[in-house]
């Protein structure tokens, strides 16, 4: 994928850049793997906001994705590279040899024609999915399961990959995005390669409009909200705080900076071994 630039005509094409869909080969999406998906306007099912700043947006259909890959040993052809307005991500469609279709996410180097397999007895090739036994030291991976048959819950953004470092003691030591370092049960499977579209970090969006056709609404500062919106609203004029001396709160009692939300005692815990922020 490659970023397209345009002539500074006009304000909002003089720091545009966009993606140029050349990966692209199929504009429609297979109609059996879509879904209606209900904007929610971040708010929840009681109907109050729980996040802020969505709303609006074109119509989009979900496309449900094969996180798993648990057709063992069939091989399947990538027959279509499509965008999904839900993921930063391009996706595959592929068909198995029995005829049944199914979306991937596709990485890097994935292209139409190509042939996929799942399984413990799969090359480690680009976009075969292997247990973490199976796969060799130092690959790049992606769509890494947490828990083996949960399904792939790790590097599935645009352009991630992780680093199978080491194993040990039925664990696979997984190098992710962040820095951390995590142990995974071997037998949890991951997908060969890097997340394609690696250049959606780039990309600049130019206007204001082309937010609000994603469905994200104008981001305002805090300090200029009111107190019902936020913990350093109100006060007069322009205010540290809320205009008072006190620790900023949520309406509920807790602290909104440098408070540690994740719980201490976490089950989680024991399998990191090395923390994303550790001093190196």
């Amino acid at each position: 994928m490659a970023l397209k630039t345009f002539r500074p005509l006009t304000p909002a094409s003089r720091y545009k850049a966009l993606p140029d869909f050349e990966e692209i080969t199929k504009s429609k999406p297979e109609k059996s793997l879509t879904v209606t998906l209900k904007k929610s306007g971040g708010r929840n099912n009681r109907g109050r906001m729980t996040s802020r700043h969505i709303g609006g947006g074109h119509k989009q259909k979900y496309r449900i994705i094969d996180f798993k890959r648990q057709k063992f040993g069939v091989v399947a052809e990538v027959i279509g590279i499509e965008y999904d307005p839900n993921r930063t991500a391009r996706i595959a469609l592929i068909q198995y040899t029995d005829g049944l279709k199914s979306y991937i996410l596709a990485p890097v180097g994935l292209t139409v024609g190509a042939k996929v397999v799942s399984g413990p007895d799969a090359a480690p090739e680009v976009g075969n999915a292997l247990p973490l036994k199976s796969i060799p030291l130092g690959s790049s991976i992606h769509n890494i399961e947490l828990a083996p048959g949960k399904g792939g819950q790790i590097a599935r953004s645009a352009g991630q990959q992780a680093t199978l470092s080491n194993r040990e003691a039925g664990y696979a030591l997984i190098k992710l995005p962040s820095g951390e370092i995590r142990k995974i049960h071997e037998e949890a499977y991951a997908t060969i390669g890097q997340v394609g579209n690696v250049d959606h970090m780039n990309v600049s969006s130019g206007k204001a409009g082309r937010s609000r056709w994603l469905g994200i609404r104008p981001h305002v500062r805090g300090m200029v909200m009111n107190p019902v919106d936020h913990p350093m609203g109100g006060g007069q004029g322009k205010s540290k705080g809320g205009g008072g001396r006190h620790h900023p709160m949520s309406p509920w009692g807790q602290l909104a900076k440098g408070f540690k939300t994740r719980r201490k005692h976490k089950e989680s815990n024991n399998r990191i071994v090395q923390r994303r922020n550790a001093k190196k």
